[in-house]
């Protein structure tokens, strides 16, 4: 069977779609890889545990990233015998192992930062380790801002996921870069734990909010209260034939797919050719107003008319 021109046309737009969130990827594991690579050299020219713990967090940055790639391949895949609503659940999936890793980056942080409270230590070339932590800084700020407004311009969680987590480290640069300061004007060693410290309570308050929002999802939350009144706004001007009444309206999200029910009630006499057509008028109507929107429609046999 030859497909239609629309339908190869949505195919062409949902890869073109992909490549461009797998590039969007590839561009924050390889921040992952340069801010590590620097944030290892700040930490080991001045000793400093804030930037240890610091390039840690980013180790943990391109393993999430790497993981964020996977799982938007595997999101992005058809749906198949084994998999009849697709794979989008993949993306919740991949944001709950990056709030988890975030969990992980905080628990290193704050050990370390323990440990170095009760065994302070000078710091050494702090004029390096400042200039090359604030580098790393800017590269994961822009990667993480970018991600960020990818992530919601593109419905994607797996992007918008990887950007807060990149966002978190730069929380925990800014965090090192003002204790590392403090430390070179006051001469207080303490303060470079207790700043790494605040930093970790910090980070675990952001990984939390990962794994709930994907927690959320994975129990199939219905779509934002903004593109519900979108919906019901479409059904009530498709269905304008007043014997046509919407009896029943549930949505879900699943990654970026959507899926909307709908019940309508037609007239008893109607032929199934006749509402079947008000039902694809509503589902055309749906996909234009949310476009890639999956949408089922029931009839139900009303009155006679």
């Amino acid at each position: 069977m030859q497909e239609s021109p629309l339908t190869v046309s949505a195919i062409s737009e949902t890869q073109a779609n992909q490549r461009l969130l797998e590039r969007f990827i590839w561009l924050s594991i390889g921040t992952a890889v340069a801010t590590v690579a620097i944030k290892a050299v700040a930490a080991w020219l001045t000793n400093s545990v804030g930037l240890w713990s610091d390039a840690a967090e980013s180790t943990v940055n391109l393993v999430a990233a790497l993981v964020a790639l996977w799982a938007l391949r595997l999101s992005s895949k058809p749906a198949d015998h084994n998999h009849d609503f697709g794979h989008g659940k993949a993306e919740y999936m991949s944001a709950a192992v990056e709030g988890t890793l975030i969990f992980v980056a905080a628990a290193l942080i704050i050990y370390s930062a323990i440990q170095r409270l009760f065994a302070p230590q000078p710091l050494e070339q702090l004029g390096v380790g400042l200039a090359l932590s604030m580098l790393a800084t800017l590269l994961n700020l822009g990667t993480g801002l970018l991600l960020i407004r990818a992530g919601r311009t593109h419905r994607s969680i797996t992007l918008e996921a990887d950007g807060r987590h990149l966002l978190t480290d730069v929380w925990t640069s800014v965090g090192v870069l003002v204790a590392i300061g403090l430390v070179a004007l006051t001469g207080w060693l303490v303060l470079d734990p207790i700043i790494a410290l605040a930093v970790g309570a910090n980070i675990l308050f952001t990984g939390y909010t990962l794994v709930r929002r994907s927690v959320v999802g994975l129990l199939d939350a219905a779509l934002p209260e903004d593109e519900v009144a979108i919906v019901s706004a479409v059904l009530a001007d498709t269905c304008d034939d007043p014997r046509v009444e919407i009896t029943e309206l549930r949505t879900r999200e699943s990654g970026r797919q959507r899926f909307v029910y709908a019940t309508l009630s037609v007239p008893g006499g109607w032929t199934v050719r006749r509402s079947h057509v008000v039902a694809d008028e509503v589902e055309h109507a749906v996909d234009v107003a949310l476009p890639g929107t999956t949408t089922f429609v029931h009839i139900e046999p009303g009155p006679d008319a």
